[in-house]
């Protein structure tokens, strides 16, 4: 896939768009971009591996429910989210061509990156990115919401066999909702900060 080009159609979309060598470069960039504001963060293994959470705490009101132990107290962290000044999160997928695709299944993750905060940021791998639509989704289906399944330790197909969606009908099926943004929305601050690395799933 080509980086550059993506950067590129992602521009022409109406994105602001970073490009780093490395999740170093990357984490420092927004660590003095975003400062003394509220901030939420979407479920990310690619914010983890940045050790945003950790960065932006020192000088933000950061809130992030995978650092909650109960669900009680998640749901009320994924609640106060909705209200904060920026958002972080990354992508299941992103088109050379320029869609990004996120797959969710409670909904506050592609909520919040559609509307109601000021700055959206999306911190994403060059591993994440494919040659068009169709590939994008089908990575988003078939490699990160089975890998994500696992690391969530849901009873579903796609997390017993690593495999594949297998479009199922679990009760902890996490795979529930699609958003896919053609172009930057109208209005949005929305930042692509691309990293020229593998991050997340």
């Amino acid at each position: 896939m080509d980086i550059l080009k993506t950067k590129e159609n992602l521009e022409r979309l109406g994105y602001i768009v970073r490009l780093f060598d490395t999740k170093e470069e990357a984490a420092a960039y927004l660590d003095r971009e975003i400062d003394r504001t509220t901030v939420a963060f979407g479920g990310s293994v690619t914010l983890q591996e940045l050790g945003l959470f950790e960065r932006l705490s020192k000088h933000n009101d950061v809130l992030w429910h995978t650092m909650a132990d109960e669900q009680p107290e998640k749901a009320a962290i994924r609640r106060k989210a909705v209200n904060t000044s920026v958002y972080v999160t990354s992508a299941n997928g992103v088109a050379e061509t320029g869609e990004i695709i996120n797959i969710d299944g409670i909904g506050n993750r592609v909520a919040s990156t559609l509307f109601g905060h000021d700055r959206v940021y999306f911190v994403v791998g060059e591993n994440k990115i494919a040659p068009d639509y169709d590939s994008a989704l089908f990575r988003a289906r078939n490699t990160a919401a089975p890998k994500n399944a696992q690391r969530l330790n849901v009873k579903t197909p796609c997390a017993v066999k690593g495999d594949r969606c297998y479009n199922c009908s679990s009760p902890q099926r996490i795979c529930r909702g699609l958003v896919v943004f053609w172009e930057n929305l109208i209005g949005a601050h929305t930042e692509i900060v691309l990293v020229k690395e593998t991050l997340g799933y």
